[in-house]
């Protein structure tokens, strides 16, 4: 995210169940990193490319999430290793998740 020019700031923490149950993170969602940004809750190895395209236009989106841990995933990247093509989910505060963009690697896919 920084190589994106986000600003993060790192918070350790023992209880991240309760952070993400406390920002409505569907248990289905749940990865290893839960991020804040606005209003938004970015879960698991997102890649900034989805976080710009979730900023950039007004939604009703309360986060969006990668669970598990795709390989070449922002993070999970393996030398010698194909990343993997998986799936962005997004929700609605309250709501169910639906399929928010789909990525190989860091790179979004088109449709």
């Amino acid at each position: 995210m920084r190589a994106a020019r986000f600003t993060v700031t790192v918070v350790e923490t023992d209880t991240l169940d309760r952070v993400r149950r406390e920002a409505g993170v569907p248990d289905t969602m749940a990865g290893c990193h839960t991020g804040f940004i606005g209003r938004h809750v970015i879960e698991g190895h997102v890649p900034a490319a989805a976080v710009e395209w979730l900023l950039s236009a007004p939604s009703t989106w309360a986060g969006i999430a990668v669970p598990g841990m795709p390989i070449g995933s922002p993070g999970m990247e393996i030398p010698d290793q194909t990343p993997e093509t998986y799936q962005i989910w997004a929700w609605q505060r309250g709501g169910k998740a639906t399929r928010f963009a789909t990525a190989r690697g860091g790179p979004l896919l088109p449709g």
